[in-house]
């Protein structure tokens, strides 16, 4: 009998402890919603995110089962379950807070290192939108035409010129042009004012479905803030007559509206000899619907205008031998003008706790001048080789995505899918490839047509979540259609191809517990060639990419956080970007491999350390051993710094970045040299007023930002030279900023 009775309590008690959904939502202490924010139940290992409303469903739930709360930016928060939460709906409030490494929890997200990097975006301020790309571990820029022109990107062995390989957007509106005048993948994000910056989503490699072209190397996408908490005016200035004012406004500041305008003046003559007279406007509003039961909607848009003188890619012989200043110039009448304007619809609609519509839709107006030389007078003796790229483009699309999550009968396992479809058109007049003087004089013509591209795409994928396990299967699917009107020719006669391309993807994430998840991922990716290429040649039109990663993200102690990655990648064909030509060649088949380190170590409060050590090792496969360098793909890179937080008033950091020499040339005859430079922020804040410096090139280093082996005959030689050609990095600069919220 007392057997039974013992059986009988037990039975009942577990009966009454069963498992539960528990539902609520996250708030700040002024009752606004929180999105992300991870809730994990210590008990169960069970763990889930709010949505945009800040509603969230948790399952395998019981009473007295201990929940962590964690979001970037507030205090970690502990929660005991209650019999009524479960019959109900909780309500959780979080506490500002400044930045902590305990504020970041590991689930089983594909993407779980941008959580890390945005550590480093809410600590380091950023001076440019394009600067924001450093934040990705082993990612480095360089600017080699006096600030207008778009950044040269670096990224696991690859020199991606603009934008070749690697997938980059804002707020998902795309930022690589297709068949650009200037370079395949073309990515200028000058547009973006930094201090409109949210946060950033990146992920390496190609294991993603919903992002497509280019994403080999991988991608980045910057999110922009929803809504402002006060006005700020912002003046800065500086040595070589570097003037920037920024203005945000709030205009709507209700419960479920919120509207901000933000704008940037930038005027800078440069640290060149030859003045840059480079001026760059950026209007931006934006307006968010926010009903609070699941349903978000905003409204963007953006206009953006620069021009710029630039010196120019210099040869060292001619700085050796006293002709030329390190910034000097060969040709100063190089330069240019851009501009763009966007509109960008995203809306979020949430069916309930489990079930998700996300779409978006864009429109851009663009057009683009440079002009440039980078052969002097190799083919032209009298006049130079001066060239103009200019095109004038109509960039739209949109795409609609459905998420769900199952919770499976009878089983504490999930399963998660998503699908979505969409389309992006790029209607590109005049696109102009000429032989110039001084800007002025129409030479010749060598190139000149009208593009019509168009991509249209599905992907779906499914995850399985079973334990500690995550199984995550996608697939994509890309159809092309290119079309190039030659209207150098007097018949009308335009060539088109079609061309499809099927990228399949599979992850296996392994989640020991909050502090350590181990992943394996594996995709398939590639880059789209140029419209005028696979229509006038039988190049290849949309080369594969197959890589994979094993790595791991640890936190050995809350002030800890180590991550490694081993990886390989494939490429069919690598593409070569003849600038002067205005072609892109094929650079044959390649493979890449390498090594990703990452270390976060939160000393104090308020003292952050970070270093990240990138590896990669970059060959041609079908070229002979010495002749197989891929040139200018950085095989050594590391960035790091020391950041400091609210130590009283005060804040600030100092960050460096390494490259090692690397070759310049397929057989490493010529070699571009490696550089280490620092720069300095300090900010001071002193009630509604904050008082900055701003010190590029710390230690006033002499080197070479931009850096090409390239064949040049100047005016005065008889026979051509081929040696590195670069673009002086910034010598010491200082500059100051004075910040007012109102």
């Amino acid at each position: 009998m007392t057997r039974l009775i013992i059986s009988l309590v037990m039975l009942c008690c577990a009966l009454h402890l069963q498992a539960h959904e528990l539902t609520g939502v996250v708030k700040n202490l002024q009752g606004k919603p929180l999105e992300g924010v991870s809730i994990i139940n210590t008990q169960s290992g069970t763990y889930a995110y709010t949505n945009a409303s800040g509603f969230f469903t948790l399952k395998k739930t019981s009473v007295n089962d201990v929940l962590r709360i964690h979001n970037l930016g507030y205090e970690p928060m502990q929660y005991n379950v209650t019999e009524k939460d479960l019959e109900t709906s909780v309500t959780l409030q979080l506490t500002e807070s400044d930045i902590a490494l305990d504020q970041i929890v590991l689930t089983s997200k594909v993407n779980e290192l941008s959580s890390l990097t945005n550590i480093d975006v809410q600590l380091n301020p950023v001076r440019s939108s394009q600067e924001i790309l450093r934040k990705v571990p082993g990612l480095i820029i360089g600017q080699h035409a006096g600030g207008g022109k778009a950044e040269q990107i670096f990224l696991r062995g690859f020199d991606i010129d603009h934008g070749t390989d690697i997938n980059l957007s804002v707020d998902g509106l795309p930022v690589n042009m297709v068949s650009h005048a200037h370079g395949q993948g073309y990515s200028d994000l000058h547009f973006i004012i930094p201090e409109t910056i949210e946060d950033l989503d990146y992920g390496k490699g190609s294991y993603y479905t919903d992002k497509g072209n280019f994403t080999t190397a991988g991608y980045v996408n910057m999110n922009l803030k929803k809504s402002i908490e006060a006005n700020r005016i912002s003046v800065e200035t500086g040595m070589f007559n570097t003037y920037r004012l920024v203005g945000m406004t709030r205009l709507l500041d209700e419960d479920k509206h919120k509207a901000y305008f933000a704008g940037e003046l930038l005027l800078t003559d440069g640290y060149f000899d030859s003045p840059q007279n480079f001026n760059r406007i950026n209007m931006m509003s934006r307006y968010t619907f926010n009903d609070h039961n699941g349903q978000e909607l905003m409204l963007t848009l953006s206009h953006f205008q620069s021009k710029w003188d630039a010196s120019g890619q210099i040869p060292q012989r001619a700085v050796e031998n006293g002709s030329i200043s390190r910034f000097g110039a060969i040709d100063d009448t190089e330069g240019g003008e851009t501009s763009r304007q966007n509109i960008l619809v995203n809306h979020r609609k949430e069916f309930d706790d489990y079930s998700s519509l996300t779409s978006k839709a864009f429109v851009t107006a663009y057009d683009f001048d440079l002009y440039s030389n980078f052969t002097f007078f190799l083919e032209d003796p009298v006049n130079g080789d001066q060239i103009k790229q200019r095109e004038d483009r109509l960039l739209m699309g949109m795409e609609s995505r459905y998420d769900e999550i199952i919770n499976l009968k009878n089983s504490d396992n999930q399963l998660k899918y998503h699908a979505g479809i969409g389309f992006r058109y790029d209607d590109v007049n005049e696109v102009e490839l000429s032989h110039t003087r001084n800007r002025t004089e129409l030479l010749e013509r060598m190139a000149y047509g009208n593009i019509d591209e168009f991509n249209a795409y599905g992907f779906g994928g499914i995850g399985y979540i079973t334990g500690k396990f995550t199984f995550d299967a996608g697939i994509r699917l890309d159809y092309f259609n290119f079309n190039y009107d030659d209207l150098l020719t007097e018949a009308y006669d335009p060539a088109s191809e079609i061309a499809a391309k099927v990228s399949p993807k599979f992850s296996i994430i392994y989640r020991s517990n909050e502090d350590l998840q181990v992943y394996l991922k594996s995709g398939i990716g590639f880059h789209s060639n140029d419209s005028r290429v696979v229509t006038t040649t039988d190049r290849e039109i949309l080369p594969t990419a197959y890589g994979a990663d094993l790595g791991t993200i640890f936190k050995p102690g809350k002030n800890w956080v180590i991550n490694a990655a081993l990886w390989s990648l494939f490429l069919d064909q690598e593409f070569v970007y003849v600038g002067d030509a205005g072609i892109v060649e094929p650079g044959g088949k390649t493979r890449r491999y390498g090594l990703d380190l990452g270390l976060k170590y939160q000393a104090t409060d308020w003292l952050f350390l970070n270093a990240d050590v990138n590896y990669a090792h970059a060959r041609a496969i079908d070229e002979p051993s010495g002749e197989d360098f891929i040139p200018l793909a950085p095989e050594l890179t590391s960035t790091g710094g020391i950041s400091v937080m609210n130590l009283g008033d005060f804040s600030g950091n100092i960050n460096y970045r390494y490259v090692k020499d690397r070759p310049a040339n397929e057989d490493n005859s010529i070699k571009a040299a490696g550089y280490f430079v620092t720069d300095l922020n300090i900010g001071y804040q002193l009630r509604k007023w904050n008082f900055g410096i701003i010190v590029e090139n710390l230690f006033d280093t002499e080197w070479k930002e931009t850096q090409f082996a390239t064949e040049t005959r100047l005016w005065n030689e008889t026979e051509p030279v081929d040696e590195i050609h670069f673009i002086p990095g910034t010598p010491f600069s200082i500059r100051g900023r004075i910040t007012i919220q109102l």
